[in-house]
C-alpha cells in the first residue's frame, strides 16, 4: 500500500500558506493604523480554504491569491481609516494561535508518516 505524502499533508500546508498571507494583511493593517484614509482588510480563512480546495480540484491550481475583503469599522474614523487597533490585535493573535494548531497538527502527521515508514 502506498502513502501519497501530498494526500496526507496537503490540507496542513495549505492552511499554514494561507494563515501566513493573512498574518501579511493584519500587519499592513496594523502597519497602516494612523495613515488617512486607509482601508482595513481581511479574509474570511474558511471561505478562502474551500476556494482554494475546489480551485486545485478543478483546474489543479495552486498559490492563489486570497479574495481581500474591507473590514467595517464599529467606530468611524474621521480621517477615514478603518483600522481598529483592538479587532486587528486580536486577529492577529488570533491567527497567529490557529497557525501555531496548523504547524503542531503538520508536524505530528510528520511524525506519524515517519514511524509508518519505520514500522512502529
Amino acid at each position: 500500500m502506498s502513502i501519497r505524502i501530498d494526500d496526507a499533508l496537503d490540507v496542513h500546508v495549505r492552511a499554514l500558506e494561507l494563515r501566513t498571507k493573512r498574518s501579511e494583511i493584519l500587519a499592513a493593517n496594523l502597519a497602516n493604523e494612523e495613515t488617512p484614509g486607509f482601508q482595513a482588510r481581511d479574509i474570511d480563512f474558511a471561505a478562502e480554504m474551500r476556494r482554494v480546495e475546489r480551485a486545485e480540484q478543478q483546474f489543479g491550481l495552486l498559490g492563489q491569491d486570497p479574495r481581500l475583503m474591507f473590514r467595517i469599522p464599529h467606530q468611524a474614523s474621521q480621517d477615514g481609516n478603518t483600522v481598529e487597533l483592538s479587532v486587528e490585535q486580536a486577529e492577529f493573535s488570533r491567527n497567529a494561535t490557529s497557525f501555531q494548531t496548523s504547524l503542531t497538527f503538520l508536524s505530528n502527521s510528520i511524525r506519524g508518516l515517519k514511524q509508518a515508514i519505520e514500522g512502529r
